[in-house]
């Protein structure tokens, strides 16, 4: 397997100086701390990012900061990632402005004016020419913003440290041939081409009373006596609960040997007097890869929760933890937690840039993207696309975790919505047809 040459654009260690005399008001800032400037970020294509920066205050005598590394304090945003299509307009031509603007008071409107106060701005020129395969530094240090203000017959300066730069960061790039509860085959992207690797087969055993596993699971029985996998089962026969369970979804490779799977441990079932699996009771996935060479057992790789969050936003909440061994026990170490419209879908990413990371099947130190999938909105078709970072890919095994995972994520959406909709019969026992799983 060959990756795709992405790459990635940092704007980091961010801090911003300012002489006493012109230092804002906590009152007039963006957010309840005491950081009350924040800066614009744009890049040709791509949405405006906003970062909130930290203050380095100055005793007013010095003009220019040393050229040294930046306060601790600094922060960084989001940045920007270059796929090779990107990456390739962008290389043939000028190099590309990016424009960074610096504003103190609230975001936004009030009355119908604005209230943000233009501090200054800056324009890096970003020349992407080699940044798939090397890194580019565009800027980095401290830069003035504005003109020369008078305090008393002395220049006022307001500087802003800043760094921008590039390094390679390529991804393995896959897609499903269909939705994953049609069972379809997984194909790898190179450009203008498309490979199989993977084919899935999905089956929701309806009349299931236990978690659902693939044959010859055998996890450690620490990982069982955790509340948060098995729940007690007492009096469950004697109740009519609608649940969705049974689901579960396996990764094959060519030669027809599993190599990774995802499978509903806990049911999804609406929480007491509506049709919505709640926050407080959410389903759970258990992602699982092959233990031993004849791949006769299986052991828990990560565990996926996820629910029907309720709010302003129709959303679909969810967490992922990576499950650890420690001795004879296993953990669960949350690296992804957030929310995703219902109607419109969404990114899930693992990205951690700022933390451990993950690396095939366990942690190391090694930082960066780990992954990112799409998902579509309720209702709509969806053939997730999935990018894996080179790094976390060892052997195919390593890729078909993550797109057990991908699909996971992608029938959450299914096994979340609310229980008075219909479910689409792929996703019901053969005999039973309607929304009561």
């Amino acid at each position: 397997m060959d990756p795709c040459p992405f790459a990635r654009l940092f704007i980091e260690s961010l801090a911003l100086q300012l002489p006493n005399s012109t230092k804002p008001s906590i009152g007039v800032g963006v957010h309840p701390s005491t950081t009350p400037c924040y800066l614009k970020i744009a890049f040709k294509n791509y949405p405006t990012q906003i970062a909130l920066l930290p203050l380095s205050v100055s005793g007013g005598e010095q003009e220019q900061p040393q050229p040294c590394s930046p306060p601790d304090n600094a922060t960084s945003a989001a940045g920007f990632h270059l796929d090779p299509a990107v990456l390739c307009r962008m290389s043939s031509g000028r190099p590309v402005a990016l424009r960074v603007g610096v504003y103190s008071g609230r975001m936004g409107q009030s009355c119908g004016v604005r209230a943000e106060k233009l501090i200054g701005r800056v324009k890096v020129n970003v020349d992407l020419r080699g940044a798939e395969v090397k890194p580019i530094v565009f800027q980095c240090g401290w830069v003035k913003l504005g003109k020369d203000k008078k305090d008393e017959n002395k220049p006022v300066h307001v500087f802003l440290h800043l760094v921008v730069r590039s390094e390679p960061d390529h991804r393995f790039v896959f897609q499903f041939g269909g939705e994953p509860e049609c069972s379809p085959v997984v194909y790898q992207i190179q450009g203008n081409i498309r490979q199989p690797v993977f084919s899935c087969k999905f089956s929701a055993d309806r009349n299931s009373r236990t978690r659902s596993h693939p044959a010859n699971f055998t996890p450690n029985n620490n990982l069982l006596n955790r509340a948060w996998i098995v729940r007690s089962l007492s009096g469950e026969k004697d109740k009519p609960v609608r649940e969705r369970k049974g689901w579960m979804i396996m990764i094959y490779d060519l030669s027809g040997s599993p190599v990774a799977a995802a499978s509903v441990i806990t049911p999804f079932v609406p929480s007491s007097g509506s049709d919505r699996v709640s926050r407080s009771n959410p389903g759970a996935w258990l992602i699982l890869r092959p233990h031993g060479s004849h791949m006769s057992s299986w052991k828990p790789w990560g565990r996926l929760e996820a629910w029907r969050e309720r709010g302003s936003v129709d959303g679909l909440g969810y967490k992922f933890e990576l499950v650890t061994e420690n001795g004879l026990t296993r953990t669960g170490i949350t690296i992804a937690e957030a929310t995703m419209s219902v109607k419109k879908g969404g990114q899930f990413c693992i990205d951690k840039r700022d933390s451990d990371a993950i690396d095939g099947s366990m942690w190391s130190p090694v930082k960066g993207f780990v992954m990112a999938c799409t998902v579509e909105g309720e209702g709509k078709v969806s053939k997730p696309l999935v990018q894996v970072g080179k790094q976390h890919v060892t052997c195919m095994a390593d890729a078909a975790l993550f797109i057990a995972l991908s699909a996971a994520i992608d029938l959450s959406m299914d096994a979340c919505r609310l229980f008075s909709s219909k479910l689409r019969k792929e996703l019901c026992h053969d005999d039973q047809n309607d929304s009561f799983l």
